[in-house]
């Protein structure tokens, strides 16, 4: 850990009590059978790993019904996003590869090592040849899931990247923004609730509902790009639509100018704007799902999302560098979102009333945000409401009855607040009486002699030291001074 790192978390406290209980307190709902799997299985789960930290977390705790399909799954849509990425590779070999690709999957011994050398996920294409050994293996139901949803997104990022040839804007319109979402994101939501349905640890009332499928892809998406855009601007990649952008500045790269920043923070409030209108649909969809590791590997992306969301909100940083959240915040994310709904509705409430704090009445947007963020607040409101009236008046007239006296509830952020207070003071004062024995034992390793003061001090005993100073005071000062 870096000098950096160490003191911010002594600043921020919480974020580092919340790293430890992650880490010591959290305990996976299932875990991998190590010793049951092949050569090319381990393989996978290493490029699982090396592509996606994050994602990998979350995948490997999921259900044994469900590690497999969803972990080749985000291999095989990996490698078609390395490709579409590819600034390298020309168009006119891209746009085939794409098309192709749900064919490729069950193809025996197929690789691709034509990537850019520069293009960090390259690894999974040169060694693909193993995930289609280990997806040939999967159950039929899921092969066939998997396949559909590679050739509906192969095909819509081609049809982009052939756009793209011809347009130097990339995204123009709004509708065109959604259907490029929908084909890289939407439709993963849409296997994943496949692959979910068929394992049965969903309700299968979700494949009834395409917009929460959707919402759910769509909500990650669009913060990964705003969050992304300097990164995406330097490699020549445009995803805000020209709708958005175009409000506010005549081209592209003027977002980045300096003199420009307040009209590119309004930008960007536009375009966050348009991602929180997808935060009440995706609350709805995670409370259709049944067992907790797979309600653990939707809810924590999209309570990531909601924070980073709030990071880059009016954030100049974002047109400078990439910016993420924390490495504690995430911790504290993640222990809240592995519970239950309710606390991923805390999660979204407190980021939602953060966004609302930040917001201005400088922004054009700013009525529209507000109303975004109390639209989350109100549909949370309309599952988990806060005050139920008729229990309330219930407890008042027991008490009333009873012949106590009506006493206010305690505010539960008040009082985790007070029970983090003492926790940092009992830590502090152990710290001091640590620290004061050390010094203590040094001391007298080194040859103190503590009893001679101590006998002193018992007997009542001043040393010469301070008698000399005693009689120095009082020839010093006249009796009525002292």
């Amino acid at each position: 850990m870096r000098a950096g790192d160490i003191l911010y978390y002594l600043v921020h406290h919480q974020e580092l009590r919340s790293i430890i209980q992650w880490k010591v307190w959290h305990n996976a709902v299932h875990e991998r059978d190590e010793a049951k799997e092949a050569p090319s299985l381990k393989a996978c789960f290493e490029f699982l790993e090396k592509t996606s930290r994050s994602f990998s977390a979350v995948i490997m705790e999921l259900h044994q019904e469900l590690l497999v399909p969803v972990t080749l799954y985000y291999l095989c849509l990996r490698g078609m996003d390395t490709i579409e990425d590819d600034m390298t590779l020309p168009v006119d070999e891209k746009v085939p590869l794409l098309r192709n690709f749900h064919s490729v999957v069950t193809k025996e011994g197929w690789s691709f090592d034509g990537s850019g050398p520069d293009e960090k996920d390259r690894f999974v294409l040169v060694k693909f040849h193993l995930v289609i050994d280990e997806f040939r293996k999967l159950k039929p139901e899921y092969q066939e899931i998997i396949a559909d949803i590679t050739r509906q997104m192969g095909n819509g990022m081609a049809d982009f990247a052939d756009s793209a040839k011809h347009d130097a804007n990339g995204v123009n319109t709004i509708k065109d923004y959604d259907l490029y979402c929908h084909y890289v994101a939407g439709l993963v939501g849409n296997g994943l609730t496949r692959l979910f349905v068929q394992s049965g640890l969903a309700n299968p009332a979700l494949l009834d509902r395409p917009h929460l499928q959707e919402s759910m892809g769509l909500f990650l998406q669009k913060t990964n790009i705003i969050r992304d855009v300097r990164e995406d601007f330097d490699e020549k990649r445009r995803f805000w639509p020209k709708e958005i952008w175009s409000k506010y500045v005549t081209n592209f790269e003027d977002l980045f100018e300096p003199a420009n920043i307040d009209m590119a923070l309004n930008c960007s409030s536009d375009m966050v704007l348009n991602s929180l209108s997808h935060a009440d649909e995706c609350i709805f969809y995670l409370a259709g799902l049944k067992e907790q590791s797979v309600f653990n590997f939707a809810a924590i992306p999209q309570t990531m999302a909601i924070a980073t969301l709030e990071l880059v909100f009016r954030n100049p940083a974002i047109f400078r560098k990439n910016v993420k959240i924390t490495k504690g915040q995430a911790c504290q994310i993640m222990v809240e979102s592995t519970q239950n709904l309710r606390m991923v509705c805390a999660v979204f409430r407190r980021f939602a009333r953060k966004i609302h704090k930040k917001n201005t009445p400088k922004d054009p947007n700013f009525l529209k945000i507000s109303i975004a963020c109390a639209k989350i607040e109100q549909f949370i409101e309309t599952i988990f409401p806060s005050q139920d009236p008729k229990v309330l008046t219930q407890q008042q007239q027991h008490r009333i009855s009873a012949g106590e006296t009506p006493q206010v509830e305690k505010d539960p952020a008040a009082e985790e607040a007070r029970k983090d207070t003492m926790f940092m003071l009992v830590a502090v004062m152990a710290t001091l009486l640590t620290l004061s024995f050390i010094m203590i034992g040094v001391a007298y390793l080194c040859g103190a002699r503590f009893d001679i003061p101590i006998s002193d001090l018992t007997r009542g005993k001043m040393s010469d030291q301070a008698q000399e100073a005693v009689q120095s005071a009082k020839q010093t000062y006249a009796p009525k001074e002292l």
